[in-house]
């Protein structure tokens, strides 16, 4: 476990920034009550083996105590880096960034089905989204009732959305909750 070198904190931080926007800043400094500490600490990313982790200050202290073959994983475990180098956010970042997302969309009922078994979001399942989602934005795909399912990149604009037809892609997928289940080994 060791903390991110320049280019792995300018991977991370691009691709938090295409989901949360200008709520990066919150998501660096938040403060973290953990700890036997009375002041609160702060809140850091780890990158452990190939796993980057977003960890309380004091319970990377805390973990230091442990040998690094022993240790299977510290906080939650935003992203991983592929053999090819590039940065992935996994489903278990979908808290994070469901507090702090900068675009939305809500799903119909009928809906959330398809897009937990991996689909991407067409334009008959969305029940509102919220505005000026451009191309390639990250967006946090919710349900209804304000529950986060996952999260992916948006295909078009709000305003291209409004034009299109019931079966045009809106929301291209990328991770969700149903991930749990179909992948459950490899979480």
């Amino acid at each position: 476990m060791r903390p991110l070198d320049e280019k792995e904190t300018s991977a991370v931080f691009e691709k938090l920034f295409k989901f949360v926007g200008n709520n990066l800043k919150n998501v660096v400094e938040n403060p973290s009550h953990e700890g036997p500490d009375a002041n609160p600490g702060r809140y850091c990313f780890r990158l452990h083996k190939n796993k980057i982790f977003y960890a309380s200050e004091s319970l990377v202290k805390r973990a230091t105590n442990v040998a690094r073959p022993s240790l299977v994983s510290l906080g939650t475990c935003i992203g991983k880096y592929t053999h090819g180098g590039s940065f992935h956010l996994t489903v278990q970042a979908l808290n994070l960034l469901a507090a702090y997302a900068k675009h939305k969309v809500w799903l119909k009922p009928q809906s959330e089905m398809s897009f937990l078994y991996g689909n991407h979001v067409l334009k008959s399942a969305v029940d509102r989204l919220t505005e000026n989602i451009a191309p390639g934005d990250g967006v946090v795909v919710f349900s209804i009732s304000d529950v986060p399912l996952g999260f992916g990149v948006a295909a078009k604009s709000t305003q291209d959305c409004r034009k299109l037809d019931p079966n045009g892609i809106v929301v291209l997928h990328q991770a969700d909750v149903g991930e749990y289940l179909r992948m459950e080994d490899e979480l």
